[in-house]
């Protein structure tokens, strides 16, 4: 089964291309221009085990706010292609990382259905050149064109660590819900489709 996807969307703001292999190892090779962003996309991909590939070129002479956005657009659509159909995933998975003083929480519905319920609070408004308030942003782009269901909280005293931890439990998550099930034929749902 090739779970694999290559997407990519220029606007006047940006320019985005993102390959993916759900069924990686977790090998990364990042470059939005943001370097906090860069951080947590690898750190998404090595605990979902996705093989990412990401070149965003945008708008940094106004924000990071195009890139970050759109990058998490991107990559949704990416994630979303490589699931196909869904046929034989495991569909629902959790699960919760700790970092130092922080911890996030992460539960997971990859079965089509797009929603996001983020309680993510940050204690300032920047780490590095990412602003916090982008964090659940593009989190929320991100699961919302992958069309999955996400529930995602995290807390803690330090920004760095409580974002960490949030992509960290979404990748593990994500890596549970979105795994073979060889027993499974078909889609994951009594209804018989999704």
């Amino acid at each position: 089964m090739n779970r694999r996807a290559t997407v990519s969307r220029t606007t006047r703001e940006t320019s985005v291309e993102i390959a993916l292999d759900l069924d990686g190892i977790g090998e990364t090779d990042i470059d939005t221009g943001v370097g906090m962003f860069d951080h947590l996309l690898t750190s998404l991909a090595h605990h979902a085990m996705i093989d990412l590939l990401v070149r965003t070129e945008g708008d940094l002479q106004v924000d990071e706010h195009h890139t970050v956005e759109d990058t998490a657009l991107v990559l949704g659509s990416a994630i979303d292609e490589a699931l196909g159909d869904r046929t034989g995933i495991t569909r629902f998975a959790s699960a919760s990382v700790p970092m130092d003083e922080a911890v996030a929480t992460c539960v997971v519905d990859v079965g089509g259905r797009p929603y996001a319920m983020l309680d993510i609070a940050f204690n300032g408004d920047r780490i590095g050149a990412l602003g916090t308030q982008m964090i659940p942003h593009a989190l929320e782009a991100l699961i919302r064109t992958s069309r999955s269901t996400v529930h995602l909280s995290a807390h803690g005293r330090n920004d760095h660590h409580i974002a960490e931890a949030a992509f960290k439990a979404y990748g593990i998550a994500l890596r549970g819900g979105a795994s073979l099930d060889p027993r499974r034929q078909g889609v994951p749902s009594t209804k018989g489709t999704l």
